[in-house]
């Protein structure tokens, strides 16, 4: 007796989905503030199995893989990973050498995997791409997966159109009471019942007013909605947002601060037709995959929240929190924008409304080629970065590793500094004909930024000799019982190192980074030399 077709296509593999993961107990206490938590302070990944079932961490690499193999068509490997051990290999073709790149270790479909962390982390996740490619269906099983019937995951759906209001959208005030209050404190309000999902899904948002665009940026932002003067939280949920294109276009332009808060950009790839039989399968037997999920990979609510807890308590270890710092103190830096080190920055000259390029290309005393701050338009705002360590964290843990690797990181930078770093397209380096394609590939441009400045971390050895690093740690230990002398040899040894660089490098990103750094131990230290003074201590 064959498996009927509706009862196949709902299988989970009962093996374990990733060879070697770690799916022991994580620490369940933490919270966001332990979000940038070093490799001391963290646990493994993997929270302990619920009552019998698997640990959340191989229950969410089921759904994906339940996905990738049954419900979106995406036969694209284009986060990859490579084992230490074993030589990767390559084929180049075609004219342009385009290169076919064989991961040696598990690897994944951005289009699947990405909506997927944004569901682990409850995070805001935009998919782009045109008509058709699956955007709306990806969200709608994400609807599914925390439990949701598939008809009221439809239902909840928001859909953008030109008249869409505040009230439309999110709730309207009972006509008894618009007649009868005296106050709008007596003026209730029915709210839309899907302002309290888990999951929340906005169709083609781009097309929504942009009064309306405020509203929603509230919601996202603060977790909470005001009409009438009535407010209701709408509690922590996983966000997807749709649009037909990437550059903030349709019907109405995005508010920069709504586009700010998204916090990764996904693309719908193309269908491969040597899938078409798939499709064709799905027509005669009439199967749509939201309607078959399998009960095994829905998660629950209490399960939805501890797996996001389980993921914020990955640790960042500091050899790859210090290439992240590295990475982004080379983004900031406008050598000319101001005369106060301080406002020495590509923010300053933006919000004075010049033109960033403008600025940069009188720094005469960097190569601008090969300087990465000269690619980029802007550096990352804490949000940027926040939200690159959660996604990291949640890369790590759906790996089933024990801490957050520099593969991890790598992984998902691209994906969410899309929206977040701006490419100077004037750059000289965009002129080099092998990197042209950058300037459309924001992937590749953002991975290759990564690369490069990960090469010149190892190139400068800061893993073994990092002086601005050892005066923080010792700052960082304390000041209590610190005697006078010990003070001075601190200050005097910041004003060395300060001393050494006058003459001897030119202003890079992180040099700029790291002597605001010192000044800023510089004055810890002083305030405390003058309390002592002050006290007799």
């Amino acid at each position: 007796m064959t498996t009927p077709p509706a009862e196949e296509f709902a299988q989970v593999s009962a093996a374990p989905t990733r060879a070697g993961a770690r799916s022991a107990p994580a620490r369940l206490d933490l919270d966001v503030d332990q979000l940038f938590a070093d490799g001391a302070a963290g646990a493994g990944a993997g929270g302990a199995a619920g009552a019998g079932g698997p640990a959340l961490d191989e229950k969410l690499r089921q759904a994906y893989f339940w996905m990738v193999n049954h419900a979106i068509i995406s036969p694209h490997y284009d986060v990859e990973f490579h084992a230490a051990d074993r030589p990767r290999t390559r084929f180049r073709l075609g004219d342009s050498k385009a290169e076919v790149d064989l991961p040696t270790d598990q690897s994944y479909s951005s289009f699947v995997l990405l909506p997927l962390l944004t569901f682990a982390v409850r995070g805001r996740c935009l998919l782009v791409g045109g008509p058709g490619r699956g955007k709306t269906a990806s969200a709608v099983l994400m609807g599914v997966l925390a439990g949701y019937p598939v008809r009221e995951v439809r239902r909840a759906m928001q859909h953008g159109h030109p008249q869409l209001t505040v009230q439309d959208m999110f709730g309207t005030p009972l006509p008894r009471d618009l007649v009868a209050a005296e106050s709008l404190a007596d003026i209730d309000v029915a709210w839309r019942s899907w302002l309290g999902r888990r999951v929340k899904i906005v169709d083609e948002y781009n097309r929504i007013p942009t009064r309306t665009q405020s509203a929603l940026l509230t919601v996202l932002a603060d977790g909470y909605v005001e009409v009438f003067d009535q407010v209701y939280e709408t509690g922590a949920a996983a966000w997807y947002l749709t649009a037909n294109d990437d550059a903030g276009g349709g019907t109405f332009q995005v508010v920069d601060a709504l586009r700010d808060r998204i916090d990764v950009v996904v693309k719908a790839l193309s269908f491969n037709s040597r899938f078409l039989g798939d499709l064709v399968t799905r027509a005669e037997r009439r199967l749509r995959p939201e309607e078959n999920v399998p009960p095994a990979v829905v998660f629950d609510a209490d399960e939805h929240d501890r797996m996001h807890r389980e993921v914020v308590a990955v640790p960042v270890p500091q050899h790859v929190r210090r290439r992240l710092e590295y990475f982004a103190s080379q983004l900031e830096l406008a050598e000319r924008g101001a005369v106060q080190l301080e406002y020495r920055t590509k923010d300053t000259v933006r919000l004075a409304g010049e033109d960033p390029h403008r600025v940069l290309a009188q720094d005469t005393g960097r190569d601008l080629r090969s300087d990465i701050g000269a690619q980029t338009l802007n550096g990352l705002s804490v949000r940027a970065l926040q939200s690159l360590v959660l996604y990291a964290k949640a890369m790590a843990y759906f790996r089933g590793q024990s801490e957050v690797g520099l593969d991890d990181l790598r992984a998902v930078l691209p994906f969410v500094l899309h929206d977040k770093l701006q490419p100077d397209l004037a750059s000289p380096t965009f002129d080099d004909p092998a990197r042209e394609a950058m300037r459309i590939d924001r992937v590749s441009w953002l991975r290759d930024l990564f690369d490069s400045a990960c090469v010149l971390y190892d190139a400068e050895g800061l893993d073994t000799e990092d002086a601005v690093g050892a005066v923080l740690d010792e700052l960082h230990a304390g000041l209590d019982g610190l005697p006078e002398a010990e003070v001075r040899r601190r200050l005097a040894h910041i004003e060395g190192v300060l001393a050494g660089w006058q003459d001897a490098t030119k202003l890079h990103g992180s040099l700029y980074e790291d002597a605001l750094a010192l000044k800023y131990a510089h004055q810890r230290y002083s305030a405390y030399l003058a309390w002592l003074r002050w006290s007799g201590a």
